[in-house]
């Protein structure tokens, strides 16, 4: 991603003087009357008058007030961020990063979109998670502490696919709490974090939700059994904790290197949902006799492209969300707060709604797995016994079995 220079609207400016590289949101906002040149105050005074003519100006706004290293520019960008939603956002969240590394003071706006985490209605409660395995799955606990000592804990076991795949109530004393945590991190080989309480509420609910009717009986008593841990309504919304947390983060491209990590690494999507672009890009190699180079990489393109579209919406697109959220919370958790942005920055493109099939993570995450699919089929391809052999061939296995028999005698 292309950054803004920090000189784009100083004075001198070749870049902004010259129409040929200027930037078009300045272009439109000097034509409106502002002028680069002018002195905070008066830049500041101006970028408010013209907010809310068009969407376009508003960006162009957004961006103009990364270079206005006052405290006025900062306050601006918070208003504006409370209404502000997918591109708009995004880059507010850039001038606001700007503003920042030029020791401006930006706070964070008091009214954001969604239902918030708030503090816990309850005492005593704490939340574990574990990251999500390759098979989609998921630990997540719910402790209550016990007046009389020790704790409840409400143990759940999420499936992506399946919903909540299983639920118990233990009561144990702390020292039991502990062990266990220890036994699962050594056995899994994975940390389990602590977490809001109300986030591990959600995830237990949600799952249970995605629950099939025909599978319900085995978890049948999930809300029985939260009730012993907490009286609160079911939660059916959540704005997942790092949009705050990894709000600076989370405005920027999520980076390919992202994929190297393990969480992403494991994620599969199913094979039979990829089988159709499989073959799409099949025919797209074997045309290779008929075709240019550049008409079959656009047709493999195309299709790669169309698997996006495709494939990451509705409730796969939601859990893949899901995921990257968790793995955001999780990483930060664990130390890795670059990598845990990255899966911040992809989260909120799918929040906000983005074009995935232009934004390169999603599009290197598909054709990795297309490729993954192409890579098995044409090693088993080249271990299967050929059916159709020259004559050549056919006489040389023929004198290979011969030659065993004569070794039998």
């Amino acid at each position: 991603m292309t950054r803004q220079s920090n000189t784009d609207f100083q004075p001198g400016n070749t870049a902004v003087r010259n129409p040929k590289h200027s930037d078009p949101g300045v272009t439109q906002l000097r034509e409106l009357g502002f002028d680069p040149a002018a002195p905070a105050a008066e830049r500041l005074a101006k970028l408010r008058e013209l907010r809310g003519k068009s969407p376009a100006t508003d960006h162009a706004i957004g961006r103009a007030l990364g270079e206005i290293n006052d405290p006025g520019a900062a306050e601006l960008l918070v208003e504006m961020e409370a209404d502000a939603t997918g591109a708009m956002r995004r880059e507010i969240r850039r001038s606001i990063y700007k503003l920042r590394q030029h020791d401006i003071e930006v706070r964070e706006p008091e009214i954001s979109r969604g239902p918030q985490l708030t503090a816990p209605s309850e005492t005593g409660l704490t939340g574990y998670m574990s990251p999500i395995d390759a098979e989609g799955a998921q630990i997540v606990w719910l402790v209550k502490a016990r007046n009389q000592g020790g704790v409840t804990r409400l143990w759940g076991l999420i499936s992506e696919s399946e919903g909540l795949a299983g639920v118990q109530n233990h009561s144990i004393s702390r020292r039991e709490l502990k062990t266990q945590h220890d036994e699962l991190e050594k056995q899994a080989d994975v940390k389990l974090v602590e977490i809001d309480p109300q986030l591990a509420d959600f995830i237990l609910c949600d799952a249970y939700r995605r629950t099939p009717e025909g599978e319900r009986g085995k978890v049948g008593t999930f809300y029985a059994l939260r009730s012993e841990i907490t009286g609160a309504p079911t939660p059916t919304e959540l704005a997942h904790p790092i949009y705050s947390q990894l709000a600076e983060e989370s405005a920027q491209e999520p980076a390919l290197d992202l994929l190297k990590e393990p969480e992403l690494q494991q994620y599969r999507i199913p094979p039979e949902q990829l089988q159709p672009y499989v073959e799409e890009v099949n025919r797209a190699e074997e045309s290779m006799l008929v075709v240019s180079r550049s008409s079959r990489e656009d047709r493999i393109t195309s299709a790669i492209e169309k698997a996006i579209v495709e494939i990451l919406r509705g409730e796969r697109a939601m859990r893949l969300r899901r995921r990257l959220e968790d793995t955001a919370l999780y990483m930060l958790k664990t130390g890795r707060r670059q990598q845990a942005g990255w899966a911040a920055a992809a989260a909120a493109r799918m929040r906000d709604g983005a074009d995935l099939k232009t934004v390169p993570f999603f599009k290197t995450l598909v054709q990795m797995q297309l490729g993954a699919i192409l890579s098995a089929e044409t090693e088993r391809k080249q271990a299967e016994p050929r059916l159709i052999m020259t004559p050549a061939e056919a006489l040389r296995v023929q004198q290979e079995q011969q030659a065993r028999l004569r070794g039998r005698r």
